[in-house]
């Protein structure tokens, strides 16, 4: 089955999801955002088949999102770097991390987050970076950005009429 791009969607969050692609390059941002680099131990770490890790690493490299660097001439071994824009997604999996345990009967809960000096749980809150407020879908609506064409403004316009009726 032929996967859909969304790399000419408008919308921020496919054209996100198209960068990101799966679950798998989720799971080795996920390891890599815990300081994993190299191809052998996203291997291990994840069980996945290496036709199927280099693919992803391939992905993630080309949607800039890793740096690959050679660490070993003979033979030539790659480690995967994060690059800024891979780091940026480090909040994303928080917020994803935190939705999962939240949604776990807590008995299944295998992995909390902790602060690294005091290993005290943390509870990521996503904020305004403005206002210091947090996000609610309630309080939060999509507005035109500078590339809105006539079918974002439209569309845009129908979900905030959806959102004023649902909200009276």
């Amino acid at each position: 089955m032929q996967r859909t791009s969304f790399s000419t969607f408008k919308c921020p969050a496919a054209r996100a999801l198209e960068s990101v692609g799966d679950w798998w390059s989720i799971l080795i941002l996920r390891d890599a955002l815990q300081g994993l680099t190299r191809f052998d131990e996203f291997q291990k770490n994840l069980g996945v088949a290496p036709n199927i890790l280099t693919r992803r690493l391939r992905h993630l490299t080309d949607e800039g999102l890793f740096e690959r660097r050679l660490y070993s001439e003979r033979p030539p071994r790659y480690e995967y770097v994060l690059t800024d824009k891979g780091r940026d997604f480090f909040p994303v999996l928080m917020a994803l991390f935190t939705w999962g345990n939240r949604h776990m009967p807590p008995e299944e809960i295998s992995m909390r987050l902790a602060d690294a000096a005091t290993g005290e749980d943390r509870d990521p809150l996503l904020i305004d970076r403005v206002t210091g407020r947090a996000f609610h879908p309630e309080d939060t609506i999509l507005a035109p950005g500078p590339a809105a064409d006539e079918a974002v403004h439209e569309r845009i316009a129908q979900m905030k009429a959806w959102f004023l009726g649902f909200d009276a």
